[in-house]
C-alpha cells in the first residue's frame, strides 16, 4: 500500500528555500525602487548574454508595467550599444516577440 506524500515524505530542498529567501529579500530592498533592479539586471544579463533569464525579466518587467513597450525598444537601442550588435540583434527579436504575445494576450476575444 503506498502511501500519500506529506510533509514527512517530501524532499527538503533547502538551497531552493535559502536562495528564494535571499531574493525576495534582495528584491524588497528600498534603496533602488523595482524598476531600477530590472534596468540593472536586464543590463547585466543582456552583457553576459544569459538569455533566458533575459526572456523572464522582459515578462516581468512589462506585464508587472516596471517596463512599457516603448521603454523595452529604448532598452534595446541602449545596451545593443554597450553589450554588441549580436546581443542587441537577440535582445531585440526577444523584445518584439514578447510585446508581439502581450498584445495577443491583451486583445479582445470575439
Amino acid at each position: 500500500m503506498t502511501e500519500p506524500a506529506g510533509p514527512a515524505t517530501e524532499t527538503v530542498d533547502s538551497y531552493g528555500m535559502t536562495a528564494e529567501r535571499a531574493f525576495a529579500d534582495l528584491w524588497s530592498r528600498e534603496t533602488l525602487s523595482l524598476r531600477e533592479r530590472r534596468l540593472l539586471l536586464l543590463g547585466l544579463l543582456v552583457g553576459l548574454g544569459i538569455d533566458d533569464q533575459v526572456a523572464i525579466h522582459l515578462d516581468a518587467a512589462l506585464r508587472t508595467g516596471d517596463l512599457d513597450e516603448t521603454e523595452l525598444r529604448e532598452v534595446v537601442v541602449f545596451l545593443t550599444h554597450y553589450a554588441g550588435w549580436a546581443r542587441g540583434t537577440q535582445l531585440n527579436t526577444q523584445v518584439e516577440n514578447l510585446i508581439e504575445t502581450v498584445r495577443r494576450e491583451r486583445a479582445p476575444r470575439h
